[in-house]
């Protein structure tokens, strides 16, 4: 990232108990600021030889304290008409250059449809995709429940097998750099622990966790190398990145394997007689690593974009409701459950948890259920239940010009958009997509969700960021 010290977003969402809330988020370089003052004087008097005096009887700047505050956002305030936000969404959509459009604005406080362009027309989403994978893991899964990976006492001495729990962000990079994922478990920390077992001379890999196909249908091989994806296995790397510092890294062709193989390297053994592997009933833990939050994994999936994660999730939601952890099964489990709490999920079809896959559909309409759902204020007691475990969909969307994969985006005529705006996105060859929540010029909180499939998204692009500034330009009587 670059240009923190200039970043500032206002960022907008209910709190827990369904009332509104905006949340100023001050994102600075205070080692910058404290310094301004005093740098300045350098610079102006330096060449006078006043240096010396003016830092002995000018005091430093105190440093500057950054305090984010949550501001009430009146809940009574004008609710927009579908006149209104028609008069501002219509003719940019007039303008052409969106090819197909499926569309929907609501306004989560009362349900009221405010605007709509064939909103039940399925078109692949892309990422947006993963709001749904995202609800139903929250929906299913403890919030605070962690992914498990463990290596225990192989049959043999001196073997040793490491068991895939489907934490895909097991980190291979050393204590005290950063890694792509936040919070994330290290290697290093499984190898201190099995070494002080004894020495090994063999690493077994178990991936018993996942069946079926490590590969989604409409995926493309060579997204592989492109770092777009990895074949989904219960035990990786880095989410399979070759380069664990890169977001977009080619990743490995055969991540279980790779992990076990590093893991045997790190602790003395032969990386080259890896195999696939079970351990004997009863046989002892040697070391256990786990992951960041559930919670946590859904927000850095949605922020992200990161597909790896979105699967891994898709199969924890399979493998808590009973249905096989495959792709098939998988993605058939997300829409069960959002159809068990009450969404429509009948425009659906999916057969991955990420959107990567050009075989996947879903209309504007069931993503703008799930917005507004997790936008909601409380009403009945299964409205709030649903709307409690759905709030941290909110959190995990990116900021418009602020972070993830809206971090360089509405700039120029979207400007106004800007830390109003989050939303997830979705790209790919002839879909671009864009759900979220804005809050309009009269601090009314509406969720949208637009999905183009056809042109070139980087043409795109731009008119949706513009059709979601023109909702945060406007009161939309």
């Amino acid at each position: 990232m670059s240009g923190l010290g200039d970043r500032l977003a206002e960022l907008h969402l209910p709190d827990h108990r369904g009332k509104w809330v905006a949340v100023v988020v001050a994102v600075l370089l205070c080692a910058v600021f404290a310094g301004i003052g005093v740098g300045f004087g350098v610079t102006a008097l330096g060449a006078t030889g006043l240096v010396d005096r003016v830092a002995a009887t000018v005091p430093p700047h105190p440093p500057v304290v950054v305090h984010p505050v949550l501001r009430p956002v009146p809940d009574d305030g004008p609710a927009p008409s579908p006149t209104g936000v028609g008069a501002v969404l219509d003719p940019l959509v007039a303008a052409g250059g969106l090819g197909t459009l499926s569309g929907e604005v609501l306004d989560p406080a009362t349900g009221t449809v405010l605007w709509r362009q064939d909103p039940t027309t399925a078109l692949m989403p892309g990422s947006t995709a993963k709001l749904l994978t995202a609800s139903a893991a929250l929906l299913t899964l403890d919030h605070q429940a962690r992914l498990r990976t463990t290596v225990l006492a192989g049959a043999e001495p001196g073997t040793v097998v490491l068991v895939g729990g489907g934490d895909p962000t097991l980190s291979a990079a050393p204590s005290g750099t950063a890694t792509g994922y936040p919070g994330a478990a290290r290697l290093d920390d499984l190898v201190a622990q099995v070494r002080a077992h004894g020495p090994v001379r063999r690493v077994l890999v178990d991936v018993s966790r996942y069946v079926g196909d490590a590969f989604a249908p409409g995926w493309f091989p060579a997204d592989v190398a492109g770092g777009y994806i990895a074949p989904i296995e219960p035990i990786m790397l880095d989410g399979g990145r070759e380069d664990p510092n890169q977001e977009v890294s080619p990743r490995s062709a055969k991540p279980a394997t790779a992990a076990a193989a590093e893991l045997a390297r790190r602790l003395g053994a032969d990386p080259d007689i890896v195999t696939v592997g079970y351990a004997p009933p009863g046989a002892a833990v040697l070391g256990a690593v786990s992951s960041p939050p559930v919670q946590d994994l859904v927000a850095t999936a949605l922020t992200e974009s990161d597909n790896v994660l979105a699967e891994a999730l898709a199969r924890e939601v399979a493998r808590a409701t009973g249905a096989q952890p495959s792709f098939s099964e998988a993605s058939q489990a997300v829409l069960t459950v959002l159809r068990g709490h009450g969404f429509d999920v009948s425009g659906a079809a999916m057969v991955d948890g990420s959107g990567l896959s050009v075989d996947d559909a879903v209309p504007a309409t069931l993503l703008t259920e799930l917005l507004g759902a997790a936008a909601a204020p409380d009403r009945s007691n299964a409205d709030q239940q649903r709307t409690v475990a759905l709030r941290p969909l909110l959190v995990g969307l990116p900021v418009a010009g602020g972070s993830g994969t809206l971090a360089d985006r509405y700039h120029g005529p979207t400007a106004g958009g800007r830390g109003w705006v989050r939303a997830k996105t979705g790209t790919l060859t002839g879909v671009n997509s864009l759900a979220g929540t804005v809050l309009d010029a009269e601090g009314r909180m509406l969720v949208f969700a637009l999905l183009s499939n056809g042109p070139n998204p980087a043409s795109v692009r731009p008119r949706l960021d513009a059709l979601a500034a023109g909702l945060r330009s406007c009161g939309c009587h």
